[in-house]
């Protein structure tokens, strides 16, 4: 998997390519989950007291036993339902984490583009939805006008990945770059990395002489992809693995296909309010320790994910 060498300068989420063995019967049939709480979350049976960096947690959460986790659960392979339970990338490696830690990781749904609000409102002590880390999130910025709207969060890094353009299967319109969206719709999933790029190439084509992007967005990718599958847009984008795993599973991969490389690489982030630096430095401690004994490699490669591993978990890494 390659990418290009464009260096993200937005601030949402990027949402590698997972081609697993695990069947789902398509992001399609996920739609409208997203608002739904998924009272399955993730799970360990390791007790605090037997967990090697337990100690490193706040006391409170020692004492309760469990880290509420904010996610938009439709999202596969990263996170999405499957049989009633939250299933994906980032649930694994939560469940790797809280090993570690001596808790349980419990995933609750929401839509993504209110997930750093119900942080600061402590409904949640973590945001694990593969979140790009950016410095504009970690400031507080808001990337379409540049103001201040928060305290902004912090993030422990563990995951790569760009932004792909998906196409119906056959491209049958013909699009190879973001150059060739100019003048058409495209759907996508709104308070994303793919919306600040979308909203990025629509200035690029205006100020080209042609015409501007017909941006569609949707509280979920699902719906996006619905609209794509339909032929109402041109391209949905998403996250490259996110967009791999939908051209292999839809239909049996008739439905879409990926064009192009990907765009603007960088890493995914578990955000954290920048009041709980005890609760981010025991993410991180137990990041590098599944980093070292193998088992962020061993979740990786069940998703068929490798090629966006990470060696070092760093905090506020992107860019």
């Amino acid at each position: 998997m390659t990418a290009s060498s464009t260096r993200r300068t937005t601030a949402a989420r990027s949402r590698l390519a997972a081609v697993g063995a695990t069947a789902v019967a398509g992001a399609l049939i996920l739609t409208g989950c997203g608002d739904h709480t998924d009272k399955g979350g993730s799970s360990n049976s390791s007790g605090a007291s037997s967990a090697p960096l337990a100690s490193k947690l706040p006391a409170d959460i020692r004492k309760a036993g469990v880290i509420k986790v904010g996610s938009d659960i439709a999202y596969p392979p990263v996170e999405f339902i499957q049989n009633g339970k939250t299933v994906g990338i980032d649930p694994d490696i939560a469940d790797a984490l809280g090993k570690q830690l001596g808790v349980k990781l419990d995933f609750q749904n929401g839509k993504f583009d209110n997930l750093i609000v119900g942080l600061q409102a402590n409904r949640f002590q973590v945001i694990m939805s593969a979140m790009s880390d950016t410095k504009d999130r970690q400031n507080g910025i808001n990337s379409d006008n540049g103001q201040k709207v928060g305290n902004g969060v912090d993030f422990v890094d563990y995951f790569t990945a760009g932004t792909s353009i998906l196409v119906q299967k056959g491209n049958p319109k013909g699009v190879k770059s973001l150059d060739d969206l100019c003048g058409k719709v495209v759907a996508l999933q709104k308070g994303t990395t793919s919306e600040d790029i979308a909203k990025t190439q629509s200035k690029k084509c205006t100020k080209d002489g042609k015409k501007a992007i017909d941006l569609q967005t949707f509280d979920t990718d699902p719906e996006a992809l619905l609209r794509l599958k339909q032929g109402a847009s041109v391209a949905d984008l998403n996250d490259f693995p996110v967009a791999a795993y939908n051209a292999k599973t839809s239909s049996g991969g008739k439905d879409f296909e990926v064009t192009g490389d990907q765009i603007e690489a960088g890493p995914y982030g578990i955000a954290v309010s920048k009041t709980n630096t005890q609760l981010r430095d025991a993410l991180q401690a137990a990041m590098s320790a599944i980093i070292k004994n193998g088992d962020y490699t061993k979740i990786l490669q069940k998703w068929n994910v490798t090629d966006g591993a990470v060696t070092e978990s760093k905090i506020n890494g992107g860019s």
